[in-house]
């Protein structure tokens, strides 16, 4: 299923928002404590949304956009569950404190805290909101009232978050840092630090939904 039924029915369906959080684990990726208040979660999209190239406001949290190219998230229908990759720019592949870094810059400073991590094992959830969900903020206001969106009233039915984990840093060199994702659904049984992934921590783990 592509698009909620509720939304289906009406007569003009608004589109479908793609939208990214990688989520850094403190003591792994960011040193214990996170002394230096750093981010830990990153919100981005790959600018493929309504023509935006800019920022996407969804919940009151702000999406930047990255130079990313996201691939593999469908099903192939080859019984197999699909393992994604993330491909950023490495001429400035993610955003740190309003500033765009290379992502192996990224990575040395994930490195400091555990050496070679590369990420490994961060979450990244991708998260398919309706156009009408979202914020008024990203509308022009007209006429001097304030900005409405103009896809509607938001539906209450949504697609569901997708989550995954950096499984390996598949490239790395001067242009672009790929990274290859696998999903919670492949994860049961799966040591993370300090944890294991079970069905009371993730619901869908080992199940298809």
């Amino acid at each position: 299923m592509a698009i909620p039924f509720s939304e289906l029915n009406k007569i003009n369906p608004s589109s479908i928002i793609e939208l990214f959080e990688l989520e850094l684990t403190v003591g792994l990726h960011i040193p214990a404590g996170n002394p230096n208040n750093l981010d830990t979660v990153f919100r981005f999209h790959a600018g493929a949304n309504l023509n935006n190239f800019g920022q996407i406001k969804f919940n009151n949290n702000d999406y930047q956009r990255v130079a990313v190219q996201i691939e593999g998230f469908e099903d192939t229908g080859k019984g197999t569950i699909p393992r994604p990759t993330l491909t950023f720019s490495n001429l400035g592949g993610i955003t740190k404190d309003g500033t765009v870094m290379p992502m192996s810059d990224f990575l040395a400073i994930v490195n400091l805290t555990t050496p070679g991590n590369d990420l490994l094992d961060a979450k990244v959830t991708r998260l398919m909101p309706l156009a009408s969900a979202l914020d008024n903020d990203n509308f022009l206001p007209i006429n001097n009232n304030a900005p409405v969106n103009p896809f509607g009233t938001p539906s209450t039915d949504r697609l569901q978050d997708r989550i995954y984990f950096i499984d390996r840093k598949s490239v790395e060199n001067r242009q672009v840092v790929q990274f290859e994702l696998v999903s919670v659904l492949d994860m049961q049984n799966k040591r993370i630090p300090a944890r294991i992934v079970t069905r009371d921590l993730f619901p869908t783990a080992g199940t298809f939904v």
